[in-house]
C-alpha cells in the first residue's frame, strides 16, 4: 500500500474514541484520509484521538444505536466535512453473562448498538454512496461471531449478524461500485483483555498459533487494506485478524 493511498477521502469511524477505533482513525489519517472520530459519550477521549491525529481529524458525537442518531451523524458529516467515501462500523459494547443470568435489557443494548446501529449507519450512508456510485464499508465483527463463546450469547449473536449483514449488503450494493467487507478480530490487547486474569490470558495464548495477543494496529492495517484501492476487487469478505485462532 502507498503512503497516501486514501488522500482526499472522508472516512467516518464509529466508536473511534478508543482501542481499535482510535487505531483505525490514526491509520486512515496516515494514509491521507480526512477522518471523523465518532463517539457516543466520551468527548474527552475523542478529543485526545482527534488532537493526536491533527488537522485531518474531526470529533463528532452521535449515538448510532437509534435511527435518528445514525442518520443525523451521516448528514452532519456530509454537510460539514464532505462526502463520505469510507465507513468503518466499529462502535460496539459488551454485556457478558451466562444465558440464564442475562438480563433482557443487556440483550437489547448489545443488539441495538452492535447490530442495529451498524444497519442504521450503513443504510444512512448507502444513500449518498449510491448516488456517487462508489464507496467502501467495513463492519467490525469478531472471532466470537464465527465460533461463539460461553457467556457472550448476545455479543456473539450481534457479531454473527454483522457477517450476514455484510455479505447481503455486498450483493445489494456491488453493482453501484460500493464494496462491503468485515473484519473479525481475535483477542486484541485492549482495556478489556488487559483486565483478564493471568490463567485466562495464558489459555488464549495457548490456542493462538502466533502465540500473542493482537494489537489495535494489527486490526487497523487490515481495515486500511479493505478500504483502499488495493482491495478494489474484494467485497463480501470476512477477514480474520486473529493470529490463527480460528484455524
Amino acid at each position: 500500500m502507498q503512503d497516501r493511498d486514501l488522500e482526499g477521502r472522508v472516512a467516518l469511524v464509529t466508536g473511534g474514541s478508543r482501542g481499535i477505533g482510535a487505531a483505525v482513525c490514526a491509520e486512515l489519517a496516515r494514509a491521507g484520509a480526512e477522518v471523523v472520530v465518532n463517539y457516543a459519550a466520551n468527548a474527552e477521549a475523542a478529543e485526545r484521538v482527534r488532537a493526536a491525529i491533527g488537522d485531518r481529524a474531526h470529533a463528532i458525537r452521535g449515538d448510532i444505536s437509534t435511527v435518528e442518531g445514525a442518520t443525523g451523524l451521516v448528514d452532519q458529516v456530509e454537510a460539514d466535512i464532505g462526502p463520505i467515501a469510507i465507513l468503518v462500523n466499529n462502535a460496539g459494547i459488551t454485556r457478558d453473562n451466562l444465558i440464564m443470568k442475562l438480563d433482557e435489557s443487556d440483550w437489547r443494548d448489545v443488539i441495538d448498538t452492535n447490530l442495529s446501529g451498524t444497519f442504521f449507519t450503513c443504510r444512512a450512508v448507502a444513500r449518498p454512496m449510491l448516488k456517487r456510485r462508489g464507496g467502501a464499508i467495513v463492519n467490525m465483527s469478531s472471532v466470537v461471531g464465527v465460533h461463539g463463546n460461553a457467556g457472550q450469547t448476545n455479543y456473539a449473536a450481534s457479531k454473527a449478524g454483522l457477517i450476514g449483514l455484510t455479505k447481503s449488503l455486498a450483493k445489494e450494493l456491488g453493482s453501484r461500485g460500493i464494496r462491503v467487507n468485515a473484519v473479525a478480530p481475535g483477542y486484541i490487547s485492549t482495556e478489556l483483555t488487559d483486565a483478564l486474569p493471568e490463567p485466562a490470558r495464558e489459555a488464549i495464548l495457548r490456542t493462538t498459533p502466533l502465540g500473542r495477543l493482537g494489537t489495535p494496529d494489527d486490526v487497523a492495517r487490515a481495515v486500511r487494506f479493505l478500504v483502499s484501492d488495493d482491495a478494489a476487487f474484494v467485497t463480501g469478505h470476512v477477514l480474520a485478524v486473529d493470529g490463527g485462532l480460528g484455524t
